[in-house]
């Protein structure tokens, strides 16, 4: 039976585990984890994993749960765009770096645009594929606000392309997910592609 996790132990894998496991892929990868330089690296991989893999610790749902509901009728869109983040491909463990953009159409209730940008990050920080991260912020609104509709749109540059492979740089790739409103009608979708486009201040 697994220990239970504590400040040196996480997901049932022991520190020790963990830094052992980086050193094998240090000598793998041709040096000497035991020289000066590297003596310190495991420590500080295993410290960076926990925080780039946070999101397996955090329920998303959680920060959408406290919702308003005074706001005068509003029933128009709201747009969130440029929220950047960071997250690791799940076949390379690569960097996929960028930005997303979330819209919603309202019905009775809103939610602080922070939470927004929270839910975003929580998905973020785990192995991701873009198209799955781009459907699971988008549900996970709808799940919440059961609002007429939810629009999300990820744009990602790809680590795994343009540092190994193909090599190609400047290239990055754009996934969306429409619910309710926005996939049932144009104008409404046509709307928020339109507020997020990069020109619009």
């Amino acid at each position: 039976m697994d220990e239970p996790d504590s400040p040196d132990r996480r997901n049932g894998v022991s520190r020790n585990d963990a830094e052992a496991a980086v050193r094998t892929l240090l000598r793998w990868a041709g040096d000497d984890p035991t020289r000066e330089g590297l003596l310190d690296t495991p420590k500080r991989v295993v410290k960076a994993y926990g925080d780039w893999f946070s999101g397996y610790a955090i329920d998303p749902d959680d920060y959408l749960q406290r919702t308003f509901e005074e706001v005068e009728g509003y029933d128009e869109m709201i747009v969130l765009r440029d929220i950047e983040y960071e997250s690791h491909c799940e076949h390379h463990m690569a960097p996929i770096i960028g930005r997303v953009h979330v819209g919603y159409l309202p019905k009775g209730r809103v939610v602080g645009i922070s939470k927004l940008a929270r839910v975003v990050e929580a998905y973020a920080r785990r192995f991701q594929v873009q198209e799955k991260m781009t459907a699971q912020i988008a549900q996970c609104i709808q799940r919440a606000l059961r609002p007429q509709g939810v629009a999300v749109v990820v744009e990602g540059a790809h680590e795994c392309m343009t540092t190994r492979g193909i090599h190609k740089r400047g290239v990055s790739m754009m996934t969306s997910s429409m619910l309710g409103t926005f996939r049932e009608d144009a104008r409404t979708r046509n709307e928020f592609l339109g507020f997020i486009q990069p020109g619009r201040r």
